[in-house]
C-alpha cells in the first residue's frame, strides 16, 4: 500500500514540477494580454503657462492647461483586424484634448493605434493614424510590454510622427511601487499644425498657405510599473513655437504653447490603485503559479521517497518483491 501511494505522489510530483515552466512560459504568452474593450481617461496639467491668442497672433501666460487624454478600445474594429492578422489585436482611439483657464477648447489631436495584445507591438492595418493621417508606427506608445526591461526601447512621439529611443534611468520606489524611470527627448522638430483650432475660420490649411511652420520639442519621463508595463506617473516639458511666414515675420518667432505637464494628483492614485490590482494576475502566470507548483512537486517527490524507503524492510534489496502474509499458525 504504501508503495502504491508513494507511485501517485512521484505522480503528482513529475505533473506539478512540468506545470511549472508550462504556465510561466506558454501559459503567460498565450493568458496575459490587453483586453480589446480597455478604457481609461487621465488628467495632465500646466500651471503657468504660455499660450498663443489666435486672435491677437501674441503670446501670453495662463494660469492653468488641462490635457485631457482619452484611451478607448473599438472591439469591432479589433475583431475586423484579428481575421487577417491571425492574433490578437487591439485597436485604441485615443484623443488628446487641451483645455485653456476659461474651459474652452485649445486644440485636439485625435489618434486610432494599433498594436499586439500580448507584446505592444505595434500592427500596421488601415486606419493607422494621427489627427487623420495616416501614419506607421514603430516602437511602442502609451504602453511598455508586460515584464519590462531595463533597456532602452524605441518610442513613438504622436506630435512629431516619428520614432526616437526612449532612455532607462533608474529604478525608483513610487507611491509604494519599484517602478522603472524613463526619459525621451525629442529635439526642435517640425510638425504640422493640429487640424482642429480654437478659432472660427483659422484651420491647418489656412495656416501653412501663410508660410508659418509650426516647429516642436519635449522631454518627456514616465515611471513605469515593470510587471504590468503601465505607466503610473508622467510629465513633459513641452514647448511649440510659430516661426516665420506672413503671419509671424522672417526671421521671427511666436511661442504656441509651453508648459510643463503633468499628471493630476487624483489621477496619479487612481492610476496606481488599477496597475496594483493588475500586477497581481501578471505575478500569479509569471511568479507565484510557477514557483509553488515547482515547490509543491519537490514537496511530493521527498514525501514519495519517504514513503518508499519507509516501505522496504531492513536489509531488503532495492526491487525485491514483497512477501505475501503468512496464515496464522503456520
Amino acid at each position: 500500500m504504501r508503495r502504491k501511494a508513494s507511485l501517485i505522489l512521484l505522480a503528482f510530483a513529475v505533473f506539478f514540477t512540468a506545470l511549472s515552466p508550462l504556465m510561466r512560459w506558454y501559459a503567460f504568452a498565450r493568458l496575459a494580454k490587453i483586453p480589446p474593450d480597455e478604457y481609461q481617461t487621465v488628467v495632465l496639467e500646466a500651471k503657468n503657462a504660455t499660450l498663443i491668442d489666435y486672435g491677437t497672433m501674441r503670446d501670453k501666460k495662463v494660469s492653468k492647461l488641462s490635457v485631457v487624454q482619452t484611451l478607448s478600445g473599438d472591439v469591432e474594429a479589433s475583431n475586423k483586424i484579428e481575421k487577417s492578422a491571425g492574433r490578437d489585436v487591439v485597436v485604441w482611439k485615443a484623443l488628446s484634448y487641451i483645455v485653456g483657464p476659461d474651459g474652452k477648447m485649445v486644440s485636439e489631436i485625435p489618434e486610432t493605434y494599433i498594436f499586439d495584445a500580448h507584446s505592444q507591438a505595434p500592427v500596421h492595418a488601415t486606419g493607422e493614424s494621427v489627427d487623420g493621417d495616416p501614419v506607421r508606427r514603430e516602437g511602442i506608445e502609451f504602453k511598455w510590454p508586460f515584464l519590462t526591461q531595463k533597456r532602452d526601447y524605441e518610442y513613438f512621439d504622436a506630435r512629431a510622427r516619428i520614432t526616437r529611443p526612449i532612455h532607462y534611468k533608474g529604478t525608483r520606489t513610487f507611491h509604494g511601487l519599484k517602478v522603472y524611470d524613463f526619459e525621451q527627448t525629442i529635439p526642435w522638430t517640425r510638425v504640422p499644425f493640429p487640424k482642429k483650432l480654437p478659432v472660427k475660420g483659422i484651420t491647418a490649411a489656412s495656416l501653412a498657405r501663410t508660410g508659418t511652420q509650426m516647429w516642436y520639442t519635449t522631454v518627456r519621463t514616465f515611471l513605469v510599473d515593470p510587471v504590468t508595463g503601465a505607466p503610473v506617473y508622467g510629465e513633459e516639458r513641452h514647448k511649440e513655437e510659430m516661426r516665420g511666414g506672413t503671419l509671424v515675420g522672417d526671421g521671427k518667432k511666436i511661442t504656441a504653447f509651453a508648459g510643463d505637464v503633468t499628471m493630476r494628483p487624483d489621477y496619479v492614485k487612481s492610476t496606481v490603485a488599477l496597475v496594483k490590482s493588475q500586477r497581481t494576475l501578471v505575478l500569479l502566470l509569471t511568479s507565484y503559479l510557477p514557483w509553488g507548483f515547482l515547490g509543491l512537486g519537490l514537496v511530493l517527490l521527498a514525501l514519495s521517497l519517504w514513503l518508499e524507503a519507509r516501505g522496504r524492510r531492513p536489509g531488503e534489496p532495492e526491487g525485491a518483491p514483497e512477501r505475501a502474509p503468512q496464515p496464522a499458525g503456520v
